[in-house]
């Protein structure tokens, strides 16, 4: 266990004398997804006195106990209300409803969120808990993500918190958030490996045939936004034409002329319109189309380059890693639908 993941670990075992730090309560509630409120349970739940490790004791909480049905017709049962979160070491939301689809958490679930990180507990938000951790107010000044679909409406939820729309989990020591049902997985395997370590986190990832820790982040699996349109609008045109010759090096002060346009002009335009320059939203824009020939075609990195203006693959895998996360390989492993593919 390094130092760093050794003085996280005493964080969260030097909670108060009240509180557990082997109790994790995971709150739920009704018509919400069985995936996503079974995966605390899954991963940190699981057995590892085998291998000499303690099991974690993982209850599944609701503010009124009783039966509730998932977002399946699953009927669930549980005795378990919020009292235990009075005592867990650490506290999850696993998910919760789509941004106005739902009940908002109740008062009674929010105060005892913030009672439960005052007193020392770690507080956890997978996916959409997100939102209800920053309804307690806990991602204000901190660093936080969620589901990449909704990171927008998190940012306006929470505008005092650092939404990074990338990332797959982000931990800020006491409170922690992820990105969609899977990275809860890798969320999960992260606050394990935090109480338990290395070891025990990779063991429970054998077993469930998962990375132990997954590289990049979510950029990977944002899709492409449609080419615009050009629909009497000149900066449109410019960027259909721009994505029509991707392979070329534009002359900004020709294609600013040929939309009748000045230079000094087009740039202002065009920062209003992208709120980015000519040149760095080429680059997005060439990095998806190598997303895209690499997904689709076994045409190598150095092809793939040429063709979408980068020259070579020297200069599009720096640019490439910046933006998805993960160089081009490992993205064409994961994503491909060409098994046999040219790899390099």
């Amino acid at each position: 266990m390094s130092l760093c993941q050794h003085e996280l670990g005493s964080r969260i075992r030097s909670v108060t004398p009240r509180r557990d730090p082997d109790l994790v309560a995971v709150v739920v509630a009704a018509g919400l997804p069985l995936m996503e409120m079974s995966v605390p349970s899954r991963v940190l739940g699981f057995d590892l006195r085998p291998w000499g490790f303690p099991r974690l004791d993982v209850r599944m909480v609701v503010i009124e106990p009783g039966t509730l049905v998932t977002a399946e017709g699953v009927r669930l049962g549980t005795d378990h209300g919020l009292d235990v979160v009075g005592e867990a070491g650490v506290v999850i939301v696993p998910t919760w409803y789509l941004p106005g689809t739902g009940p908002a958490p109740s008062d009674e679930l929010l105060a005892a969120l913030r009672s439960a990180h005052a007193g020392g507990a770690v507080v956890v938000g997978l996916c959409l808990g997100a939102f209800v951790i920053g309804a307690a107010g806990l991602l204000d000044g901190r660093r936080a993500t969620t589901h990449w679909a909704f990171t927008a409406e998190l940012a306006a939820a929470c505008p005092t918190a650092q939404v990074d729309p990338d990332a797959l989990y982000l931990d800020e020591e006491t409170v922690l958030t992820c990105a969609g049902s899977a990275a809860g997985i890798d969320a999960c395997l992260h606050l394990l490996r935090r109480r338990l370590g290395a070891a025990a986190a990779a063991t429970v990832a054998r077993a469930l045939v998962v990375a132990p820790h997954r590289t990049g982040g979510q950029a990977q699996f944002i899709p492409a936004p449609l080419p615009p349109s050009p629909a009497d609008d000149p900066v449109a045109e410019a960027m259909a034409h721009l994505l029509a010759h991707l392979d070329r090096t534009p002359d900004v002060a020709e294609l600013a002329h040929q939309v009748r346009m000045s230079r000094r002009t087009f740039h202002r335009r065009f920062r209003e319109r992208t709120a980015s320059t000519p040149h760095r939203w080429l680059i997005v824009q060439r990095v998806l189309r190598a997303q895209h020939l690499l997904e689709t075609t076994a045409l190598t990195v150095d092809e793939i380059a040429r063709l979408v203006g980068f020259g070579d693959g020297v200069t599009l895998r720096p640019h490439f890693r910046r933006l998805v996360g993960v160089p081009p390989r490992s993205y064409r492993a994961t994503f491909s639908d060409l098994p046999g593919g040219k790899p390099n």
